[in-house]
């Protein structure tokens, strides 16, 4: 019941409350962004959803569009902003995705949603993490996020999805609060490694 109604009705009201009472903060955000990146506060992009759907996901832009002499994008840790780099660690950067969570594409808490050229390289277990919408939280970001392997992150993934359950996912909630509270445990700055099957 709850994975088909309950958990749906639940992220509405975490994230139309999220919405309202983080508005100012969210509107201090786009101001600075806005003027950081050229008018450009938001990063959008294309990730697999519930049963492997593509939607577009939303967040902070955190990074830069700079090249270098020969036109070539940057690493991703080159390109990273000193105010990306805080959004990140306090996972700031994650509020526009309750618009997803509104809309219906994305849950507070699952699997967190990875990038579309991944898709071909899952093996049938892994590809499990579909069998739910992705989420802003997950079992693998309160036990390690970029710090863990893929393994260990895919593994924690279908775990979550075989024991979905309010009471696991108010745990989440929870363990995530006081994650963002301790930006210390967080390492979020660090870019993670490309899955490679």
């Amino acid at each position: 019941m709850y994975k088909y109604s309950g958990k749906r009705i639940l992220d509405i009201i975490i994230a139309g409350s999220g919405l309202i009472i983080l508005s100012p903060l969210f509107a201090l955000i786009v101001i600075i962004l806005w003027f950081q990146n050229n008018g450009k506060p938001f990063f959008y992009q294309p990730r697999p959803g519930l049963h492997s759907v593509i939607f577009t996901m939303i967040k902070f832009r955190t990074m830069t569009e700079q090249k270098n002499i020969n036109e070539n994008s940057l690493t991703d840790g080159q390109r990273i902003t000193k105010i990306g780099s805080s959004l990140r660690r306090t996972s700031l950067d994650e509020i526009p995705q309750l618009w997803n969570v509104f809309r219906g594409n994305m849950s507070i808490v699952g699997p967190r949603p990875l990038l579309t050229e991944y898709l071909p390289l899952y093996n049938s277990i892994q590809q499990q993490r579909h069998d739910v919408k992705p989420g802003i939280t997950g079992w693998a970001q309160v036990n390690g996020r970029n710090s863990i392997s893929w393994k260990k992150k895919f593994e924690y993934d279908v775990w979550y999805v075989e024991n979905l359950s309010l009471r696991l996912d108010i745990k989440i909630i929870l363990l995530t609060v006081l994650k963002i509270l301790k930006p210390a445990d967080i390492k979020e700055t660090a870019i993670a490694e490309k899955f490679i099957g």
